[in-house]
């Protein structure tokens, strides 16, 4: 049944990535004209704008008179003939685009031969480099085979690649197959992160954080984010952190906030008694809300540790499974020398270093990490990746005048 399943695979591929994709958008683009004043955000999985597309999106709309436009895909929930259908309406937009903005790999994007005068910017969805994407896995578990991301390729037609520091580049070339390839990446820094130097949207999200949670007032708060296990398809969430030992040993001090990543569907339940001290906000608070917050930060493998080092606050890595995940998935840095704190293996060795923190937390190990991985992200990130992708001549035609003398 497997094989039988894996034939039927291969051949939907096939004919969906090499036929059909590249004959309908054939189609739509001999009947379009490239409009130079339209921009397209390109949203691949997620059904709301996400927050890397969300600061660059509101300024074009608000300040410059583009026509601006989102095309959701919802590749999460729609399979087969429906989600085709999707991909057609997507090249009718396409077509017509002349600045185009990812946010994720596109294998739509990749599979067809887009005008020459459409210029297409992947904005990623995170910062620095951490656990191995794309090419980095073939042949690791985690990833496909090179042979078949060179057959169904995802970083196709770039343009530009956005990171968050030149130390990183490489990791993107390599990553996206961009070594022999025209893609510029350029470290003009993440557009997401310029949030986290707005005074109104820090003090929102503290407000946002204890509505969620009125516990807060008056406690620190540690935030636990890990990453996922397993495929993307079928991500689990990590199950071994004692809340109990932290709540008996932490609780009169701090409060626990757990988010887990977007893919997992089951994630794991807080026990009645424990939720004057703990509570799971994946629905409610976004990643940024919770680092802005965070007086401590429990991770793994995720990158939101990049963006949390511009807070120069403590982190812990809680890599119980880190040989594991290292066969898994990989890194592209030594995972024991990249990490700016304390790496454990138990609940006892996290709680003991919370408990001694202020003799062993080492800032200057944290602000060397910022410094070396998040360089380009200092509050302007999204004024640079305007200018690269637009020109400046460009965005002064489209700027908007506001008020009689057009300030």
């Amino acid at each position: 049944m497997k094989q039988i399943f894996k034939l039927f695979k291969r051949i939907y591929w096939f004919t969906a990535f090499k036929i059909v994709y590249p004959l309908v958008f054939e189609h739509y683009k001999r009947k379009a004209t490239v409009d130079e004043d339209r921009v397209l955000f390109v949203e691949y999985r997620s059904e709301n704008l996400s927050n890397s597309f969300k600061i660059l999106y509101e300024k074009l709309k608000n300040e410059y008179d583009f026509k601006t436009e989102v095309y959701f895909l919802y590749s999460n929930r729609l399979h087969g003939w429906s989600y085709m259908k999707r991909v057609f309406g997507l090249y009718k937009e396409v077509v017509r685009a002349k600045y185009i903005f990812l946010e994720d790999a596109s294998n739509v994007i990749s599979a067809v031969n887009l005008n020459p005068q459409t210029v297409v910017t992947q904005l990623w969805h995170g910062c620095g480099a951490f656990k191995k994407f794309g090419f980095s896995t073939s042949e690791l578990l985690f990833g496909d085979s090179r042979k078949t991301k060179e057959k169904y390729p995802y970083y196709e037609n770039l343009d530009y690649v956005t990171v968050s520091s030149p130390e990183v580049i490489w990791a993107y070339e390599e990553a996206m197959g961009l070594e022999e390839k025209p893609t510029q990446v350029i470290a003009c820094g993440i557009s997401r992160t310029d949030v986290f130097y707005d005074k109104d949207f820090l003090n929102n999200a503290k407000k946002r954080v204890t509505e969620a949670m009125p516990q807060c007032k008056g406690k620190k708060i540690i935030v636990y984010a890990p990453t996922f296990r397993g495929t993307v398809e079928d991500a689990k969430a990590p199950d071994q952190l004692d809340v109990t030992a932290f709540q008996e040993m932490l609780g009169d001090e701090y409060v626990l906030l757990i988010k887990h990543h977007p893919f997992v569907k089951n994630r794991p339940s807080i026990a009645k008694e424990q939720r004057s001290f703990a509570k799971d906000v994946t629905g409610e608070l976004t990643i940024e809300d919770l680092i802005c917050v965070a007086d401590i930060c429990i991770s793994d493998y995720s990158s939101l540790i990049f963006e949390y080092s511009l807070f120069e606050k403590p982190m812990i890595f809680f890599a119980y499974d880190l040989d594991l995940y290292c066969d898994w998935r990989g890194f592209y840095y030594d995972y024991d020398e990249l990490t700016p704190g304390p790496v454990c293996r138990t609940n006892d060795e996290m709680l003991d270093y919370i408990r001694n923190l202020s003799e062993r937390f080492d800032k200057d190990k944290i602000i060397a990490f910022k410094n070396k991985f998040m360089s380009g992200c200092d509050g302007h990130a999204t004024e640079r990746i305007m200018e690269v992708v637009f020109k400046k001549d460009i965005l002064n035609k489209h700027k908007k005048q506001h008020g009689d003398g057009g300030n």
